[in-house]
């Protein structure tokens, strides 16, 4: 099936590695230009060289949390693609830990680059977006239950899956959709991290998988495919939609 992503401009945030890159991937392969960003230029600029480099993509160091990145990233965008098609926003993790345990600091710092480094994107670029734009949001299944000792992701991301969907109302009659992503445990750098902390990568990631239908981690490639549909004008019907990549372990309908 031709996704029509030929020719068509994409700014993905937090996109050097893990989930954003895979996206990124997907979105060149099919013919896409795109300008990736994330805190450090290094990694912006690695990513790049493995995406192939200019004119199919660019990339710009930035950290949400600024409040100059959004002005920032917005004009690089318009500048350095041909066309802009759409956003996808990823963040990093907030820092873990239980609800009595965490501190406020954290809880503030968190709401920053969670919640309004997103926010003052979306507004920053939403005046440059025309009909058939898209806009998603890369979640997390802690949108639709908890998950265990991440309690200012409990907190925050359902709050940003409400303003997605609140978003895909103001913004549904300019033809611009919203949507959200939810991945569940993919096998990112990240995860990896995470596994090799435990002192058991191996026993961690057989419970994982153990607690996923499917009885597998999913492949980043696997939600790249699924993100650059939804970007794509395949999904021109697709709003104010939060779709699990989750193997099936959301049991929420």
């Amino acid at each position: 099936m031709d996704l029509g992503l030929g020719g068509r401009g994409f700014l993905l945030t937090g996109a050097s590695r893990g989930l954003g890159f895979a996206t990124a991937r997907a979105l060149v392969d099919d013919g896409a230009q795109v300008l990736i960003s994330s805190r450090t230029r290094r990694s912006v600029n690695d990513a790049v060289t493995e995406l192939g480099g200019a004119p199919a993509a660019h990339g710009l160091a930035a950290d949400l949390a600024d409040h100059e990145a959004a002005q920032h990233l917005a004009f690089a965008a318009r500048t350095e693609l041909t066309r802009v098609d759409g956003l996808l926003i990823s963040v990093g993790g907030p820092t873990p830990g239980t609800v009595l345990e965490t501190g406020e600091e954290h809880w503030r710092t968190a709401f920053e680059s969670v919640l309004l480094g997103p926010l003052r994107l979306v507004k920053a670029l939403v005046p440059h977006l025309g009909e058939g734009a898209a806009i998603g949001f890369i979640l997390s299944t802690s949108v639709r239950q908890p998950i265990g000792d991440l309690a200012i992701s409990n907190g925050l991301r359902p709050g940003l899956a409400m303003t997605a969907k609140a978003l895909a109302d103001e913004l549904g009659p300019r033809g611009i959709r919203v949507f959200g992503l939810m991945p569940g445990t993919i096998a990112t750098d990240r995860i990896a991290e995470i596994e090799d902390a435990s002192g058991d990568a191996a026993s961690m990631r057989s419970r994982t998988e153990a607690g996923i239908p499917l009885r597998r981690v999913g492949r980043p490639e696997e939600f790249g495919r699924v993100a650059a549909f939804l970007l794509s004008p395949a999904a021109s019907y697709v709003s104010g939609a939060m779709i699990p990549v989750d193997g099936g372990v959301l049991r929420s309908l």
